[in-house]
């Protein structure tokens, strides 16, 4: 029977043996371990977070926009055509008044005098004229004589009417519809031959003015839809037209100019208001759209990136007319495709994505009026 230190060095060499077979599977188990870590590492690198948004069905319209003040269609400053002295004011700035308005008197004592004694001498010599008229008849003067008398007769009507005119024109009238926006006059003041008065002006309707780029001509007609956004109102949009066209184009700018109307009973608006000018000219219906910021311009193309399984395809697109932050899809892309909107900088064909987050484009909150002028297509 071998003892026990000889049976002890038969058995090291297996220990050795198991404690390498051991070692060398928890080496291995270890490097496994870290490739899938590396590997898994590399999968969360190569996916690309991204935000995407499904297009969207609509009415898209194609505008011109630009932007001009707001002022008045008419516009009058009320000039005193006597002097004299300011006895009575009716109306004060804010008043609304219709033309031919009483708007102040002046003292027309002398002209009301001047005016009856010319009414007087008027009277007597139509008298005179008149017993002339039967001594003619019965040839008792001469042709001269009484052709004399017309005259002075017809003479003495135009002074009087001049002298009843001008006591008319102690009463201070309005020339035309609209609001007092200035007094220039108080009560007591003598004021001389062609002193302004008051202005009036008229708010209804408003118009503003835009000088558009000849090219332009033939989108622009009368009686197209327009709207007036007011950044004075905080963005308030009011609904206007195109009201004229002018006929010449200006040789030295290149543009010709239109008259846009406005009517705002409610007086939100007021003349030299700054207003940003959308100018509809084409409208079309159910059209795909998706956000501006989806798009990819280069080279001359458009394209977009899809999503598929979390993996993009890049598109080329044929786009159309955009409102505001949309534009409209003709071609490339369909209803029920995902596209990226936000994070498409570092993509390429073939990139893996995460998506963190998906909207419809229906949901944006598109402006209506472009902020920057020119033709919105």
């Amino acid at each position: 029977m071998p003892n026990s230190e000889h049976i002890d060095q038969v058995m090291k060499p297996g220990r050795i043996w198991s404690g390498l077979v051991v070692a060398a599977i928890f080496i291995t188990a270890c490097g496994d371990d870290g490739k899938s870590a590396d590997k898994s590492e590399d999968e969360e690198v190569l996916s690309i977070p991204v935000e995407t948004v499904r297009p969207s069905r609509g009415d898209i319209v194609a505008m011109y926009s630009g932007t001009a003040p707001i002022e008045a269609f008419a516009d009058a400053a009320v000039i005193a055509k006597v002097g004299g002295e300011v006895t009575e004011i009716l109306v004060e700035e804010g008043d609304d008044v219709v033309s031919g308005q009483i708007l102040a008197r002046l003292d027309g004592d002398r002209l009301r005098l001047e005016s009856q004694q010319a009414e007087a001498n008027l009277r007597k010599l139509e008298r005179d004229y008149q017993r002339n008229v039967d001594l003619k008849d019965k040839a008792l003067i001469s042709a001269g004589d009484f052709e004399k008398i017309q005259y002075e007769m017809e003479a003495l009507q135009a002074s009087f009417d001049l002298a009843r005119l001008e006591y008319g024109y102690t009463e201070i009238r309005a020339p035309i519809d609209g609001v007092i926006s200035e007094r220039f006059i108080k009560l007591g003041n003598t004021i001389d031959l062609n002193a302004r008065t008051f202005h009036v002006t008229s708010l209804e309707p408003l118009v503003s003015y835009l000088h558009i780029p000849e090219r332009e001509y033939r989108r622009i007609d009368p009686g197209q839809a327009a709207t007036i956004g007011i950044d004075a109102l905080q963005g308030a949009s009011f609904e206007a037209a195109v009201a004229r066209i002018s006929p010449v184009v200006d040789p030295e700018t290149g543009t010709f100019k239109i008259t846009i109307e406005v009517s705002d009973p409610s007086r939100h608006l007021k003349p030299g208001m700054f207003g940003r000018i959308g100018i509809v000219y084409d409208t079309r219906q159910n059209v795909l759209q998706i956000p501006r910021s989806a798009i990819i311009e280069e080279a001359g193309s458009s394209t977009v990136f899809v999503v598929t399984d979390a993996v993009v395809e890049k598109r080329d697109v044929r786009t159309g007319y955009t409102q505001g932050g949309l534009i409209e899809v003709q071609e490339g892309i369909d209803d029920d495709d995902e596209i990226v909107s936000v994070g498409h900088t570092n993509l390429k064909n073939g990139s893996k994505v995460s998506v963190i987050k998906t909207i419809d484009a229906v949901d944006l909150n598109a402006a209506t009026i472009p902020s920057t002028g020119g033709i919105d297509n």
